[in-house]
C-alpha cells in the first residue's frame, strides 16, 4: 500500500503535523480547508458565499495535485459558523457538487481557527479508474 501526501507548503503544516491532502491507493481525504489565497490570506471576508467557492477551488487544487478530480468527491463536511449562512454556503456547495452529488454534512460550531473564516470544509474521494 502506497501513500502520498500533498502539502501546500503551508507554515502550519510541519508545526501542526499535517498534510492538505493525502491518497492511499484510490482514497484522497482532503484536510479541513479554508478560504485562504496562494499567500495565506483569508478570502472572502464576511462573505460565506465567497469564502465557499475559495474553499471548494482549494479543495479542487488539492484533489488535481492527488490525481482526482471533483468528480470522484463521495463526502463533504462542512463546519460553518453561523448555520443561518446555510443557503449561501449550499448554493456554494451546490454550484460546483450538482451532478456529483456527494453525500454531504454541515454542521456549526463555536469558531474556526481566526474569527474572519465562516466555513471549513473536508472532503473524501474515491478514484475510480
Amino acid at each position: 500500500m502506497q501513500r502520498q501526501n500533498i502539502s501546500t507548503g503551508t507554515l502550519w503544516e510541519p508545526i501542526v503535523g499535517y498534510s492538505r491532502a493525502v491518497r492511499v491507493e484510490n482514497t484522497v481525504h482532503v484536510a479541513g480547508t479554508t478560504a485562504t489565497d496562494a499567500n495565506g490570506q483569508i478570502v472572502g471576508i464576511g462573505d460565506p458565499y465567497a469564502q465557499t467557492v475559495q474553499i471548494l477551488k482549494n479543495i479542487e487544487s488539492a484533489l488535481q495535485r492527488a490525481g482526482a478530480s471533483l468528480k470522484d468527491v463521495v463526502r463533504t463536511r462542512m463546519y460553518v459558523t453561523n448555520i443561518d449562512d446555510w443557503q449561501q454556503i449550499g448554493k456554494a456547495h451546490g454550484e460546483f457538487f450538482s451532478e456529483i452529488r456527494p453525500a454531504a454534512t454541515m454542521v456549526e460550531v463555536r469558531r474556526l481557527i481566526s474569527p474572519d473564516m465562516l466555513v471549513e470544509i473536508e472532503a473524501e474521494a474515491l478514484i475510480i479508474e
